[in-house]
């Protein structure tokens, strides 16, 4: 796909300030293109969003986090995911692919060096980036700290699951088979990484669906469906590139992001954190800024993990902007 007729127009020239500067399938080899958009303006503060997951995709309001009169912001669907191609491939995706495709698109847009902002897996995106190439980076937002770590899924699925929702934990262990439920997180990623419609189907629903309802601080439901886990619905896809990940510790060495923090000292940060996230706790975004000197943590009361709880897309939002300020002084 082409680029549209719009590339390289300031945003104040079209009816819509958030429509696509640039919208394209970019090929980054290995089988694989990755579906790459900008908006803003062109002579505008270079930036990058990093979509979560692993494999969940840009959404068009991901395009509003940036102001248009100030930034030139570039929005990709990773390796597999969105509307990159081949949809849901997991060959030749690893974390080292998706910071070599993140060069790839900085060079194409010709950008020196430009600000990160990521949530979640995003934020793993983004400072796995950052520590890779710290001089290509003006400055760093992050939603939600993830540093990629087994450990944090425990947290989350074998901690926090059953304290603050044991009906759903229970449900989210009796989705498996008797046998397995000693270690369900292997189980999980084995399940639905099975070539089998059977068994990846019912492990892929009960995985999404449980993620989704921890994501939300205040959420519309509380427990798993387990008879509509055989239904024919259309089966989500962050579990399957997320199995694959989670099961491979997302292509790092234990503890890295936080033993190589000291490489971003220089580059300011801001973590935006909500206080109730249950799937990415405080504790995570304080230990990060421990370790990594010029970053701020800024809470966002009675909210969870989402970029949607209330207060928390504002919060990023300003912490874009006030990053971008101290950027240009």
């Amino acid at each position: 796909m082409a680029p549209d007729a719009e590339a390289g127009k300031a945003g104040s020239h079209r009816s819509d300030p958030f429509a696509s500067l640039t919208s394209e399938l970019l090929s980054v080899g290995d089988g694989h293109e990755i579906h790459v958009e900008s908006v803003g303006r062109a002579d505008g503060i270079p930036a990058v969003y990093l979509h979560g997951g692993p494999g969940s995709g840009c959404q068009a309001d991901h395009r509003r986090l940036f102001d248009p009169e100030r930034f030139h912001a570039v929005l990709f669907d990773q390796r597999g995911a969105g509307r990159s191609r081949p949809k849901g491939r997991r060959e030749n995706n690893t974390l080292p692919h998706l910071i070599a495709d993140m060069e790839l698109i900085r060079e194409k847009f010709g950008f020196q060096r430009w600000m990160i902002v990521g949530g979640s897996w995003g934020a793993t995106l983004a400072l796995a980036y950052a520590q890779t190439h710290p001089d290509r980076v003006t400055g760093i937002v992050l939603r939600a700290t993830f540093l990629g770590s087994r450990r944090e899924l425990e947290g989350a699925f074998l901690d926090a699951l059953p304290r603050l929702h044991p009906g759903l934990s229970e449900d989210f262990l009796g989705a498996l088979p008797p046998e397995d439920r000693e270690k369900p997180l292997d189980a999980y990623f084995r399940r639905i990484l099975d070539s089998d419609p059977a068994v990846h189907g019912p492990a892929a629903r009960a995985w999404g669906d449980t993620e989704r309802i921890l994501s939300e601080h205040t959420s519309s439901r509380v427990r798993l469906d387990l008879n509509a886990l055989n239904s024919t619905r259309a089966l989500p896809s962050t579990p399957f590139m997320e199995a694959h990940y989670f099961r491979n510790d997302c292509f790092m060495r234990p503890g890295q992001l936080l033993s190589e923090a000291s490489r971003l000292e220089g580059i300011p940060g801001i973590i935006v954190q909500g206080r109730y996230d249950l799937l990415c706790p405080p504790a995570t975004s304080h230990a990060l800024a421990a370790a990594w000197r010029g970053s701020e943590i800024r809470i966002v009361e009675g909210a969870g993990h989402s970029l949607y709880d209330p207060g928390v897309r504002d919060a990023v939002m300003k912490a874009i902007a006030d990053l971008a300020s101290i950027i240009k002084r």
